[in-house]
């Protein structure tokens, strides 16, 4: 990790515990890394939120997903690209959960698009292979555009003692 994509890191005090310590950013890059499934929130047309999970990838400083073109997500990062993506476990009393607030930007490279592929065969298994298309990634069920998602903001939320960080992120780029 270079200098800078480390992010600056506080504290809430109003919503922590006060033998909380901040969450350690390599622990959530742990998380990110690690976590199976995430949830993915953006926002129809007409300004009501979609919420669904998904798989996606930590590769390289950012989240990676990918979605058929035609899927609500999809149609929905058409007209506005800001998302969140959120992860963790259903205890109140264990680990910690993330809140990933970005923009997803289409990743259309073919060398990053192999990139992305052998991550997700690597983390996934081979039930997710996916070849490199015109700008997409290529599956099973056809084309899927694949979203690069650099943090601006991230939120940790550790639950033994709680506490929120927030880790922000220098200016993030596609």
């Amino acid at each position: 990790m270079t200098d800078s994509s480390v992010p600056r890191t506080e504290i809430d005090p109003r919503f922590s515990d006060p033998a909380a310590h901040p969450l350690d950013w390599a622990a959530a890059e742990r998380t990110l890394t690690g976590a199976e499934v995430f949830w993915l929130s953006t926002v129809r047309p007409d300004g009501r939120p979609h919420v669904t999970p998904l798989i996606a990838v930590w590769l390289d400083g950012a989240l990676h997903f990918c979605t058929g073109p035609d899927e609500r997500k999809a149609r929905n990062l058409r007209n506005n690209a800001e998302v969140v993506l959120t992860t963790g476990n259903s205890s109140l009393t264990e680990g910690h959960d993330l809140v990933v607030e970005g923009t997803a930007v289409p990743l259309t490279d073919p060398d990053r698009l192999r990139a992305l592929a052998g991550a997700y065969l690597a983390k996934y298994g081979p039930d997710w292979t996916f070849e490199v298309g015109d700008g997409v990634l290529v599956g099973d069920g056809g084309p899927a555009p694949a979203f690069r998602v650099a943090p601006r903001t991230v939120f940790g939320f550790a639950k033994d003692p709680y506490a929120q960080t927030r880790f922000r992120f220098p200016a993030a780029t596609g």
